[in-house]
This record gives structure tokens, C-alpha cells and sequence, in this order.
């Protein structure tokens, strides 16, 4: 059993910068690729971004490449996003998740992953 603990996110003006960070608690963190994925108001859950649990491959969706970055610190059961250059159309619900046993090229549904952690509130006002 893995529990997530999403810190960060918030209030932001457009083209400013957030950092999101997502806690893991339980055993072999390494075993998790880890993603991001968001939901808008009305929206279906999207990927945004995934890395493999030994932090070596990582992929992203179109709509953030080059502006958002997926990190994680296995010494400390950590994943992060950092967003930057943060457009109106990035206000969302941001969630983390875990997944077992999978490939960072397959990960791109929510039914791919175990876990998730509680959601936090991303605005970006114009």
C-alpha cells in the first residue's frame, strides 16, 4: 500500500512558476514510475508527464513540453513537477500517481496507475 501526499500549487500570474511536490509513504518507491496527471473544470483526467522509478526515462504530454519538468529524489520518496511559463489554460486540479510494475510508454491513462494522492488546485490568472 502507497500513500501519496501532494504539496504545493496554488495562485500564479501567467508566464509564472509553480513546483508541486508529491510524497510517497511505503516500501520500494523505486518499484513506482511515477506520473502527473490534471483535470480542468468539466474535464476528463489528462496526463501530463511520467518518469520511470529509477528517474531515467521520462515523458510528457505535448501541451507541456519544454515548460514543465518531472523530477524525483528516490532518497526521499519524492516526485516533483516544476511548471514554468504557467498559461491560463493550465488551471487544474494537478494529481500524482503511482504506478507498479509498468513502462513509462504505457502510462498514459488513469487505469494505468495504483495510486493517487488528494489532487491541489493550480490558477493561473491573466
Amino acid at each position: 500500500q502507497v500513500q501519496l501526499v501532494q504539496s504545493g500549487g496554488g495562485l500564479v500570474q501567467v508566464g509564472g512558476s509553480l513546483r508541486l511536490s508529491c510524497t510517497a509513504s511505503g516500501p520500494l518507491f523505486t518499484g513506482y514510475a511515477m506520473g502527473w496527471f490534471r483535470q480542468g473544470p468539466g474535464e476528463e483526467r489528462k496526463f501530463v508527464a511520467n518518469i520511470a522509478g529509477n528517474g531515467e526515462a521520462t515523458v510528457y504530454a505535448n501541451f507541456v513540453k519544454g515548460r514543465f519538468t518531472i523530477s524525483r529524489d528516490n532518497a526521499k520518496n519524492t516526485v516533483s513537477l516544476q511548471m514554468n511559463n504557467l498559461q491560463p489554460e493550465d488551471t487544474a486540479v494537478y494529481y500524482c500517481a503511482a504506478s507498479w510494475g509498468r513502462s513509462t510508454l504505457v502510462m498514459f491513462t488513469p487505469d494505468t496507475y495504483d495510486y493517487w494522492g488528494q489532487g491541489t488546485q493550480v490558477t493561473v490568472s491573466s
